[in-house]
Formats: C-alpha cells, sequence, structure tokens
C-alpha cells in the first residue's frame, strides 16, 4: 500500500508541475509561414520563454512571439525598441544612427542583386520618428516575404508572450537561443 502511494504523490507531484511549467514558464507553439525562414521554417515547433521579461527587458534582435490578433500569435525578430529611430539604407539597418550587425541574415541574402530590405525610416512606414513608449518594431528575417510592422505597424510589449528559447522539432533543425 505504501508504494502505491509514494507512486501517486509523484504522478500528482509531476502533473502539479508540468502544469505549472506550462501554464506559467513555458509555452509550445508552431511556427505558421515563411516569414522567419531560413531562421525558423513553416511548421517548426518553439518552446517559448513566458517568464524572461518578468525578470529583464525585451531586446533588440530576440525572437518573440506576440498575439497579432485574437486568433493568430505570430514569431518575428525585435528591431526596435522604445525610443529607438530606425532607418534602413542601402539593405543596412541603422538604429539611432547607429549601424546594426544582422549577420543572421548573411546566408539569408539573395544573391540577385536587388535588395533584401527596401529602404525605408520608421516615419515614413509609422508616421512615428521614434518607437513610442511601450510599443516595438518587429520583422521577419525573411524580409522580402514577411507580414511585420512594416505593414501592421507597432507591436505592444502587452501583447508579447515570450522570448523564443528553443526549436526541438524537426528533431534535425534542434536550436537554442535565438539571440
Amino acid at each position: 500500500m505504501k508504494t502505491y502511494l509514494k507512486w501517486i504523490r509523484t504522478v500528482l507531484l509531476a502533473l502539479l508541475l508540468a502544469f505549472v511549467f506550462r501554464s506559467y514558464l513555458f509555452a509550445s507553439y508552431v511556427v505558421d509561414g515563411e516569414s522567419m525562414e531560413p531562421t525558423l521554417y513553416d511548421g517548426n515547433l518553439l518552446m517559448v520563454n513566458k517568464a524572461v521579461y518578468d525578470w529583464s527587458e525585451i531586446d533588440r534582435q530576440q525572437v518573440i512571439v506576440f498575439h497579432a490578433n485574437e486568433d493568430e500569435d505570430y514569431v518575428k525578430r525585435v528591431i526596435g525598441i522604445p525610443g529607438d529611430e530606425i532607418e534602413f539604407k542601402n539593405d543596412q539597418l541603422y538604429v539611432n544612427g547607429v549601424l546594426m550587425d544582422e549577420s543572421y541574415l548573411d546566408d539569408l541574402r539573395p544573391r540577385d542583386g536587388l535588395p533584401f530590405t527596401e529602404d525605408f525610416t520608421l516615419e515614413e512606414v509609422t508616421g512615428s520618428t521614434t518607437v513610442p513608449e511601450g510599443q516595438l518594431f518587429v520583422m521577419g528575417d525573411n524580409r522580402r516575404d514577411s507580414l511585420d510592422s512594416r505593414y501592421f505597424g507597432f507591436v505592444s510589449e502587452e501583447t508579447v508572450v515570450g522570448k523564443v528559447d528553443v526549436r526541438y522539432w524537426p528533431f534535425s533543425q534542434l536550436g537554442l537561443q535565438f539571440k
């Protein structure tokens, strides 16, 4: 009888821990679409850290999941945080006048001679000269084929689910930390 009680207690504790981890710390998401290719592919399964932003700020170049609307969540890369001035010039990202390293895009850039990211300023695409307080400017890594802040505007920090930490499916593409 004591053996059964130990097993039951162990199983109940495991279920409780799984519930806490799933509900409050981590969430699983499926990539839907091609806007983050080849960093993330359609159908990849991701582990999203829901608690990280309780202890730290959202930072540029992190890959996040956010609620785009009531029915959809999007996966995008943070390009601008509150107060940032953003400009793309000659296929290069400038934040607050400083050229940003986007080496994660090196393997993605097409060799067809056309720009990967068309020139724009934040004001041209949003009407604002800086990213407003409590907002983010996000883009997909597949810059030519991404529905992102250039089209739908800023993303409220309140809609952020969390930071993508792990791609766990398919196993052949297992990856940790996307910045």
